[in-house]
């Protein structure tokens, strides 16, 4: 039927799941994680359609905001907070809204995610743009707080993308590019915190970091614009100096500490000022 939610089905291996000894319930639930890889694995191509879009979004100077609720919500701010250490990109280029706001981070704001005028006014508060992209997150593409954030992106002319375990539902017929995994019924019934969760959180770290190899931020596969703000990142942008500009780790250190932490101006200097 049209109405039927996929991401509400019962999964009919796991009916007699509490009767189970724990190492047959970590097996079940093991087994359907790798239907999440394998989803994922089938629309690599929507993925790369939306890269297309947020490098085109990023490079012209507009912002990519991660929208959504509960887990989807978690999850498109978990992977927006990695980008700046991870890429030395600036916080305020990649955003994530949160039904409920920064307390629904630590805990469950109930009936939040039905509220889609607060999705709306948010992204007003934020001054959502043409040139800006919402990536709307929700496992069963009708959480209403995630399909006001596309609406609202289409009336203001932003690109919209969606991320959903549902290829029927409102959220991906909203959306300009749609990826949608199609994980089967969860091991828990409707607890898609589980494989449409993990799916999700696939489908964001495919997106940000490709994102940011495209924008130049790493070289060859290193990092080299990381923020090194803990002695372990401190670390790496030595070791990445010295590997990069072939010289040893003391001079990395001073040419690092001379550059104010950079390494890609640290690496520039060692090569007589080029950046290769």
């Amino acid at each position: 039927m049209a109405d039927e939610v996929l991401t509400e089905e019962v999964l009919e291996a796991s009916r007699d799941l509490d009767t189970r000894p724990v190492a047959e319930i970590l097996a079940a639930i093991h087994a359907e994680d790798r239907q999440a890889l394998q989803a994922v694995g089938k629309v690599l191509p929507a993925v790369a359609d939306a890269v297309d879009i947020l490098v085109l979004v990023l490079s012209g100077g507009g912002r990519w905001f991660n929208v959504g609720a509960g887990t989807s919500g978690r999850m498109g701010a978990l992977d927006a907070a990695e980008i700046p250490p991870t890429f030395g990109y600036p916080p305020e280029r990649v955003q994530a809204v949160v039904a409920g706001g920064p307390e629904a981070l630590r805990r469950s704001v109930e009936g939040a995610e039905d509220d889609g005028d607060a999705a709306r006014a948010e992204l007003r508060r934020r001054e959502l743009m043409p040139g800006d992209a919402v990536v709307a997150l929700s496992a069963s593409g009708r959480t209403p707080f995630a399909l006001a954030a596309l609406q609202e992106a289409q009336e203001t002319g932003a690109r919209r993308i969606a991320i959903t375990c549902d290829p029927r539902a409102p959220l991906a017929r909203a959306a300009e590019v749609a990826i949608t995994p199609v994980v089967g019924p969860e091991v828990i019934a409707g607890s898609t915190r589980m494989k449409g969760g993990l799916a999700q959180k696939m489908v964001l770290h495919l997106l940000s970091t490709s994102t940011m190899v495209k924008l130049g931020r790493v070289e060859g596969n290193l990092m080299t614009h990381l923020i090194p703000v803990s002695r372990k990142l401190r670390g790496r942008a030595i070791g990445l100096v010295a590997q990069l500009a072939s010289v040893d780790a003391s001079v990395a250190e001073r040419l690092l500490d001379e550059h104010r932490g950079s390494v890609q101006d640290a690496v520039a200097a060692a090569r007589g000022g080029r950046r290769e």
